[in-house]
């Protein structure tokens, strides 16, 4: 008897431990109402407190750019906060300069709403739009990448420069429990304004490309928000280098795309670059282009074929590809979107070759 009074004894204290934990939460993190003032007075919004600056005003219609998805680790929500942020976390730390730091500029997704707020954001983030859409395809582009066709439903148009980006929301399934967001960049062409075309690589244990090649199907509908970013054409050249690899093709077939409908007179060379030949994808596509216009020349790389691929093409990393075909930089501008390691090494390659800082222009994914 005395040992089951004792485990009831214990049980009844972790029960009220519990509670007591829980009511303190509540009442630590009940911040109240807060007002944000935005542009010195340009507008002013109430909010509940407790949430990120970034995901506040994502529920006010204020679509701040985040590549991560809120977890900050890409450094692109940054806004300028004048009063009411709280202390510079380590985690901003990385992504802020000694200006920024002076000027108040913080990462939003790592400040959270406690008390009233005085930021500024730039003017064009007032026009980045919400988007309800329908999943018209889902192509299966290689093993571990997909290709989504979004019909716009409400607004049933967008307007963005080729090269920019949308963020796509994923709604709660196994992997989280409420909607988390991602950044994906359109491969569609601007003059399509009545789709969206994305491609989505699988990234391993990744929230939402699992969430994208696992549990969307045609039909569903889908909510995405932009458009972001400033990877689009400068063209202040008279010849284009564009570099992909992986998913990276996505922006970059936007720009070739768009380049090509307008009759723009740039001589371009695309190069595209995987490992075998099961990670390269519109081969045919980009081949029937350079075809058919004859200022595009398409360059696909293998860096470690296979017997069995039977590649007759390039072979090499696609810096060393690079590095044979582009002489130098003069007149040139070039364009790239892959992977860091990626990214770098190339940069390495045509700096060396006289491409200044003002003629690189790059999207890591």
């Amino acid at each position: 008897m005395e040992i089951v009074t004792t485990i009831l004894s214990i049980s009844l204290i972790s029960v009220a431990l519990a509670i007591l934990i829980i009511l303190a939460e509540r009442l630590l993190n009940n911040y109240g109402d807060c007002q944000i003032d935005i542009n010195e007075g340009a507008r002013q919004v109430t909010v509940p407190g407790g949430s990120s600056l970034l995901s506040t005003l994502a529920g006010q219609g204020i679509f701040i750019p985040s590549a991560c998805g809120g977890k900050a680790t890409c450094g692109l929500c940054k806004v300028q906060v004048l009063d009411g942020a709280g202390p510079l976390l380590p985690t901003e730390e990385p992504y802020l300069s000694g200006d920024e730091r002076q000027s108040g500029f913080r990462l939003s997704c790592q400040v959270k709403v406690k008390q009233n707020l005085k930021i500024l954001i730039p003017e064009e983030l007032f026009n980045i739009r919400e988007f309800k859409t329908r999943i018209a395809r889902i192509d299966t582009l290689t093993h571990d990448i997909k290709g989504l066709r979004l019909e716009l439903l409400e607004p049933d148009r967008i307007r963005f420069k080729a090269g920019q980006y949308v963020q796509l929301y994923t709604k709660p399934y196994s992997k989280v429990r409420e909607s988390v967001f991602r950044a994906y960049s359109m491969a569609s062409v601007p003059s399509e304004d009545r789709v969206v075309e994305l491609i989505v690589r699988q990234v391993p244990e990744g929230i939402c490309t699992t969430y994208v090649h696992q549990e969307l199907k045609e039909g569903d509908e889908l909510r995405i928000s932009g458009p972001y970013g400033d990877f689009y054409l400068r063209g202040d050249c008279d010849e284009l280098v564009f570099i992909a690899g992986g998913s990276g093709l996505a922006p970059i077939r936007s720009l070739i795309l768009d380049i090509l409908e307008k009759q723009l007179p740039y001589k371009m060379t695309f190069f595209f670059g995987a490992v075998t030949l099961r990670d390269l994808y519109y081969l045919d596509y980009f081949g029937e282009l350079q075809q058919k216009h004859e200022n595009f020349r398409f360059v696909p790389a293998l860096s470690k074929p296979t017997p069995t691929d039977n590649w007759q093409g390039e072979i090499g990393l696609i810096t060393e590809v690079v590095d044979r075909f582009v002489p130098d930089g003069q007149n040139k501008e070039a364009y790239l979107c892959g992977s860091p390691g990626m990214i770098n090494a190339c940069l390495n390659v045509l700096q060396a070759k006289g491409f200044g800082p003002d003629k690189i222009f790059y999207d890591k994914f």
